[in-house]
């Protein structure tokens, strides 16, 4: 099972289905195939997608996926994440230009289906092929893991581009979705072991999680020849933060110094690293500018030089580094 919630699906796969589910079917009478399709590359929008019934279920996902493979979108229409993920999954199903087709069921129309798949929530998406039930995965997945998903269904013959799945997962990461991230990075691993930018990548999902050993030990198995990657240094430097902020007391008291001296740069050095700990990444950019502009030279230039290994935990692209150089540059050259 792919994606969230495997154990739920585990015990209703495995050969099944077939034409009767299983001797748990609804009464329905099995429905004649159709005519054969068009060759996919031209197939319409419309053939590849479609709404369906319990009556047409057979027919429409059974038969029809032993032709090619089918996923079942099952979604209802008070369900948030379903809407966001039903335009995505039409998308990428275009996209394989009918080496798939999409079939859509409204789980409060037609309850009957959902049920005897096991289905707890939604959204909830099942591949069938050659008239079986083979995998699926549930919640609102992103367009990249989405087009893996039906890259590893029809057996590789579309090939998903790597950048724009990694781009995806790095994304989800700033977004605080460690886990769905590290779910793609791992993706990536199983078809590219060698993937720097992957191993960086749940590196770094690790220390967003607080696991700071497992961090360690994933940058560990990095090459000796490769520690220098750019991914590599980026997650070598949030893990040193992360291990830093673990080691400093609570923010409170750096808060406390500091009203006491706001030229306490120690204090406000440390707030800093506290704060990044905590994501609160503008927050401690805007204290490590404070002391250099206060005091350039103060513990050997040590403000600047935190602020740049925050720049390269964060990512040359992220909001608060991009804001943070911008910050810097107007002091360094005012």
């Amino acid at each position: 099972m792919s994606g969230n919630g495997g154990a739920k699906f585990g015990a209703s796969f495995g050969g099944s289905y077939g034409g009767s589910f299983g001797g748990a079917a609804p009464q329905v009478a099995p429905t004649p195939a159709p005519a054969p399709a068009p060759a996919p590359a031209a197939a319409a929008p419309g053939e590849l997608i479609k709404d369906t019934t319990t009556r047409d279920f057979v027919k429409d996902v059974l038969e029809e996926s032993k032709k090619q493979p089918v996923l079942v979108d099952f979604w209802a229409t008070w369900c948030g994440p379903c809407k966001q993920l039903t335009p995505v999954l039409e998308k990428v199903v275009q996209s394989f230009k009918g080496k798939v087709k999409l079939v859509k069921m409204d789980i409060d129309k037609h309850p009957e289906i959902a049920g005897q798949l096991g289905i707890q929530s939604i959204p909830a998406v099942i591949a069938f092929d050659k008239g079986q039930g083979i995998d699926g995965f549930m919640g609102a997945l992103p367009e990249s893991q989405v087009k893996a998903f039906i890259d590893k269904l029809v057996g590789g013959k579309v090939s998903p581009d790597i950048a724009e799945i990694l781009a995806a997962a790095d994304a989800a990461l700033v977004e605080g979705d460690a886990a769905g991230a590290a779910q793609v990075y791992a993706q990536v691993l199983g078809a590219e072991p060698e993937n720097l930018h992957s191993l960086a990548g749940l590196a770094r999902c690790a220390v967003e999680t607080g696991d700071l050993d497992q961090a360690r030990a994933i940058l560990e198995q990095v090459p000796a020849d490769k520690v220098n990657d750019k991914a590599v240094v980026a997650a070598r430097a949030a893990l040193d933060l992360a291990a830093q902020a673990a080691d400093l007391g609570p923010i409170h008291e750096f808060e406390h110094k500091l009203a006491q001296d706001p030229a306490d740069h120690q204090a406000r050095f440390d707030l800093a690293v506290a704060l990044n700990g905590q994501g609160r990444r503008d927050e401690a950019a805007d204290h490590l500018l404070e002391i250099f502009k206060r005091d350039r030279t103060w513990n050997e230039d040590g403000a600047r030089k935190q602020l740049v290994q925050f720049f390269e935990a964060w990512g040359p692209m992220d909001e608060a580094t991009l804001a943070g150089r911008r910050k810097l540059s107007s002091l360094l050259f005012r």
